[in-house]
C-alpha cells in the first residue's frame, strides 16, 4: 500500500463512467458487495485483486452538471482525510477519478472498511459505555480541530460502533476549514449549530453543538430545538433558519428520562453527563464548552468514576 503522500489521486482514463447496475468491477477492485447509498454517491465493499486487501469504497459518477459539487466533495474528502490520522477517524486511502476529454467524469473515494454498525443501531448498554463512545468521538474531532479542520455534520449515523466498542468517526463530506463561511446552508436538521444555520464562519464550537446534539439524541431518543429543525421524520426543512434567539433549549437528558423520553434507556443517566451535554448545545458559541479536548477530559473524568463506583462494594 503506498503511503496517502503519495497515493492521494490517482487517474485512469477509459471512455464511459462505470453503469451503477450489476457492477462487477471499480477502478481495478473487485466489488464484493453494495454497502450503503449517500446523496449521488453509492458505496461499496471492494478488494485490491493484488493484494488482498478490502475497502469501502465511495463511487459517483457524474451525470449532470448538477453533480460537480458532489465529485468536488469527495475531492475535498480526500484532501482533507490525507491530512488526518487518527485512531477514532475513518481512514481515507486515496481518491480516483476516471476522465472523458479531459473532464472528470467518475470517482471512487477509497477508505478504510470497517465491521462496525452506527450509533443510531448500536446504543450504549450502560452510561460506561455511552461514556467512552462520546469520549472517543470527541478525541477523533479534536484531532481534527489541531490539524485546522472541522467535521462539520457530527450525527448518530456518522458514528460507527464496533462489538468491542471501538469508535470511527465517518463522513468528511461537509468538512471544511476552520472559519470557513459556506456559500449554502449545509448540516442536519436536529443536530445543525446556529452558526451553520445562518451561514456564518464554522469553527470547532460547531463540532462541540453536533456532538452536544448527538449525545442527547443518544440517551433520549429525541433532537433538540435548533435553529433548522427537522419538519417531520424525514428530515424535511422549515422554510428558513429560526433566528438564534428564538432557538430554547430542551430540558436536560436527566429531566427528560424522568419525563418518560420517546426512548428510555435501560441505565440512569449520570447528572454529571448530562451537565456536559448542556454545556456543549448552548446557542452562543462562546457560551459552549471551550474545546472537545475539555469535552473529551471531562468524559474520560466520568468514566474513571463510573468504573470505580462499579468496583465499590455494596453497603
Amino acid at each position: 500500500m503506498l503511503p496517502l503522500s503519495k497515493a492521494l489521486s490517482v487517474t485512469v482514463k477509459i471512455r464511459q463512467p462505470t453503469p451503477m447496475s450489476a457492477v462487477r468491477d471499480l477502478f481495478g477492485f473487485k466489488v464484493l458487495a453494495r454497502i450503503g447509498e449517500g446523496a449521488a454517491s453509492t458505496i461499496y465493499a471492494v478488494q485490491d485483486p493484488r493484494t488482498k486487501q478490502v475497502y469501502s469504497l465511495k463511487h459517483v459518477v457524474k451525470k449532470s452538471d448538477k453533480d460537480d459539487r458532489f465529485i468536488e466533495q469527495c475531492e475535498l474528502e480526500a484532501s482533507i482525510g490525507a491530512k488526518l490520522d487518527h485512531p477514532s477517524l475513518r481512514r481515507i486511502e486515496r481518491l480516483i477519478r476516471t476522465r472523458k476529454l479531459f473532464r472528470v467524469t467518475e470517482v471512487g473515494l477509497l477508505m478504510e472498511l470497517i465491521d462496525a454498525a452506527t450509533l443510531d443501531r448500536r446504543l450504549p448498554k450502560s452510561a460506561d459505555d455511552a461514556v467512552r463512545v462520546f469520549a472517543q468521538v470527541a478525541r477523533g474531532l479534536a484531532h481534527m480541530h489541531a490539524r485546522g479542520f472541522v467535521h462539520g455534520d457530527m450525527k448518530p449515523i456518522n458514528v460507527l460502533v464496533a462489538e468491542d466498542g471501538t469508535v470511527k468517526v465517518i463522513d468528511l463530506g461537509q468538512a471544511c476549514e476552520i472559519g470557513t463561511i459556506k456559500k449554502r446552508i449545509q448540516g442536519t436538521p436536529g443536530y445543525m449549530a446556529p452558526e451553520q444555520a445562518h451561514r456564518e464562519a464554522i469553527t470547532p464550537q460547531t463540532d462541540v453543538y453536533n456532538l452536544g446534539a448527538t449525545m442527547y439524541w443518544t440517551l433520549v431518543g429525541e433532537v433538540i430545538p435548533t435553529a433548522l429543525p427537522p419538519k417531520d421524520d424525514n428530515n424535511s426543512l422549515y422554510s428558513g433558519a429560526v433566528d438564534p434567539d428564538m432557538v430554547k433549549l430542551p430540558a436536560t437528558p436527566v429531566q427528560r428520562a424522568q419525563e418518560g423520553a420517546r426512548r428510555a434507556m435501560t441505565f440512569p443517566i449520570p447528572q454529571a453527563l448530562s451537565d456536559i451535554i448542556m454545556e456543549c448545545i448552548q446557542v452562543a458559541p462562546g457560551d459552549r464548552i471551550a474545546s472537545l479536548d475539555l469535552v473529551a477530559d471531562r468524559l474520560d473524568a466520568l468514566a474513571a468514576d463510573l468504573r470505580q463506583g462499579a468496583r465499590a462494594p455494596a453497603k
